[in-house]
């Protein structure tokens, strides 16, 4: 949090500097970056490398600290959102963006209400999978059609704290050899592991919502330089929580996984539930499909508020109305419109299940997304698009291309693999 008071100038900094909670924008752009594939991911490679890839816990959390440091750096520096930043690169990155983000939310919007509902499904198995989901996305859309950015917070944070305490405490009670997980922080890549690895280093907290960081620092009133500190602290405070989290699913799918060979699927994540019941009691598989559902639900409703609001700043640009119009911010005309184009479309997907073409589609377009990230932070932020005090260190530059090289790499194999499926 921060606390801001009316004096004005250099002596309202020095009187008054930002204070960092750790509930704020930082956590809720990583809490909304794991749902319920990536906990699927992250126990798939537990189950198969137990803990031997521990490593890319290690290294998915540095990439998107430096992703998303750079997307606040430049959204804090400049007063401009990151889609602005992009525009001006040129029109195509509007021609890249504007199909994707369609496509994606229409995709993703079924995907997240299934991810929600197979958890609530395990738990009151009154209704079944796809009507549990379709609740879970209409809850989504009240939390954040009505109000401002505080009470939203407030709800991410709760959900947050169910997902860390159900997860973390599924890994404490698996009683895991802490030699092991030492040991899985030597780098190696086994054979036919690539994409595994890949995929879990990209995957803690990675996928367009990291963004959204920029929208949620403005949301919150983060908007000028004096909040870079406070937004580099809780940048990094948030993915340091965020792999702990992703720590404890590696440690659940090695130990109950790798040691049960536990289906390394969707259905995976309810028989670890059935495990934990048998070995250490019925409470222990509910509290972590309540772990599951807070993930899968944070997942949600981040996107529904911090997806709409990017969606919204597109609209906007390409309306030239003036940046921050109230029609692009909370509660505005176009963040609503994609809100409902997050709920109510993607229920068809649901019934009648998902057309070949628009899946390939979002495959290829979200395969490029990360990279379309790390290769436009690294043009803005080393150009006079930036003031020269806040442009990226000769350190920013290597992780980013780091980032950007990783990350291309997983998209040729998304890509592939989007092609194969069809």
């Amino acid at each position: 949090m921060t606390r801001d008071t009316a004096v004005p100038g250099a002596a309202a900094d020095a009187a008054n500097p930002p204070r960092w909670k750790i509930i704020g924008p930082g956590l809720i752009v990583a809490a909304t970056g794991v749902g319920a594939a990536d906990l699927v991911a992250t126990l798939i490679a537990g189950s198969k490398f137990g803990y031997g890839l521990l490593w890319c816990v290690l290294v998915g959390c540095i990439m998107k600290i430096v992703l998303v440091e750079g997307a606040g750096r430049y959204s804090l520096a400049t007063g401009r959102t990151m889609f602005e930043g992009w525009r001006s690169l040129g029109p195509w990155t509007t021609w890249y963006f504007g199909p994707y983000i369609v496509i994606w939310g229409f995709v993703y919007g079924s995907a997240a209400m299934a991810g929600t509902g197979l958890p609530l499904n395990a738990l009151f198995p009154v209704l079944d999978t796809k009507w549990w989901g379709i609740i879970s996305g209409l809850v989504g859309l009240m939390l954040v059609w009505f109000h401002r950015y505080g009470l939203f917070e407030k709800v991410m944070a709760a959900f947050v704290g169910l997902m860390f305490v159900a997860m973390v405490g599924a890994a404490i009670i698996t009683l895991p050899n802490l030699l092991d997980i030492l040991a899985g922080l030597k780098p190696w890549i086994p054979d036919g592991g690539l994409v595994n690895v890949l995929s879990l280093a990209g995957g803690v907290g990675g996928t367009i919502t990291l963004a959204a960081y920029g929208y949620w620092l403005r949301e919150k009133g983060w908007d000028t330089p004096r909040f870079m500190r406070v937004m580099r602290i809780d940048n990094t405070v948030a993915y340091v929580v965020t792999g702990i989290f992703v720590l404890a699913t590696l440690v659940v799918g090695a130990e109950l996984m790798y040691s049960m060979k536990v289906a390394s699927d969707d259905k995976g994540l309810l028989s670890v539930a059935d495990v934990l019941d048998k070995r250490y009691g019925p409470f222990a598989g509910k509290v972590f499909l309540l772990g599951f559902f807070g993930a899968a639900m944070s997942s949600l409703v981040g996107v529904w508020n911090g997806v709409s609001l990017m969606f919204a700043d597109f609209v906007g640009n390409l309306k030239g109305l003036p940046s921050g119009h109230a029609d692009t911010r909370t509660g505005g005309r176009y963040y609503r419109w994609y809100i409902l184009w997050l709920t109510f479309p993607p229920m068809i997907m649901m019934f009648w299940g998902k057309p070949v073409v628009l899946i390939l589609a979002y495959g290829v377009l979200g395969a490029f997304f990360m990279p379309f990230l790390a290769v436009t932070l690294l043009w803005i932020l080393n150009t006079d698009r930036v003031p020269r005090e806040w442009r990226n260190k000769a350190w920013s530059n290597v992780l980013m291309v780091v980032c950007a090289l990783a990350f291309a790499a997983l998209a040729v194999s998304e890509i592939v693999k989007a092609i194969q499926k069809l």
